[in-house]
């Protein structure tokens, strides 16, 4: 069931939550809202670059915004509101120490492109594990239509196992920290990206990244994801 929020422009019904790292920094936000046409902040299109075929291979993380899953979306448990969860964020990231990165770099994975940190500190990875396991008690089971979505034939048996017991394969050990730029491309598209986004994001990836805050995310009835809230890390 989806939840009614009031917000600046009125009434936005909510029916999946997830927990992203979204920067704060001003500039590594625009520029990744800007890449993908999308700012999940303001709730609104942005002038992406005009660069050819960028709207269609930006279009699947475009409905997302500009984000690091933490927690993958999914749908409120039975009794659940977003007053708990608005808690259990504030709670979290009450605990939870910051992380610093010295820098991103645009990254392949598999067939999409992503800013990614080289190495993924041990630190991140107990901190994305410490966000799936709190908010565990808050998502709804998953549905057969939202398993199969996953396509679990094509999952490793741990990566199976990891989806049944918690929504999502890429948890725990399996868990990559990546800022989404494209969808699935052919290795020719691919390849023509890469460069681009590179030369896009390069006032940006020398520069140290902090994970230094806990968004809460929500997805509109349309599909579009909205940042609703953020809570700085301070354990």
């Amino acid at each position: 069931m989806a939840v009614t929020l009031w917000c600046e422009g009125g009434a936005m019904m909510i029916k999946r939550y997830a927990l992203y790292f979204a920067p704060a920094e001003a500039g590594l936000w625009q520029a990744g809202s800007d890449w993908l046409g999308w700012d999940a902040a303001t709730g609104r299109p942005t002038g992406q670059p005009a660069i050819a075929g960028l709207a269609a291979a930006t279009a699947a993380p475009r409905k997302y915004g500009f984000h690091a899953t933490l927690k993958a979306p999914f749908r409120l448990a039975e009794g659940v509101t977003p007053r708990d969860l608005h808690t259990a964020l504030a709670a979290l990231a009450g605990q939870l120490a910051p992380v610093p990165l010295p820098g991103l770099a645009v990254t392949r994975l598999g067939r999409f492109l992503a800013l990614c940190p080289q190495p993924q500190p041990a630190a991140l990875t107990r901190l994305a594990a410490e966000v799936v396991t709190a908010f565990e008690p808050f998502r709804a089971p998953l549905s057969a239509a939202e398993i199969a979505r996953r396509q679990p034939d094509r999952l490793s048996p741990r990566q199976a196992e990891l989806l049944h017991a918690f929504g999502y394969p890429y948890v725990f050990e399996e868990f990559r920290f990546h800022l989404s730029l494209t969808g699935d491309l052919a290795p020719e598209a691919l390849a023509g990206f890469e460069p681009l986004a590179q030369a896009f994001f390069a006032p940006h990836l020398a520069r140290p990244v902090q994970i230094d805050r806990l968004c809460l995310f929500g997805e509109d009835e349309g599909g579009r994801f909205h940042l609703l809230a953020a809570q700085a890390l301070s354990g």
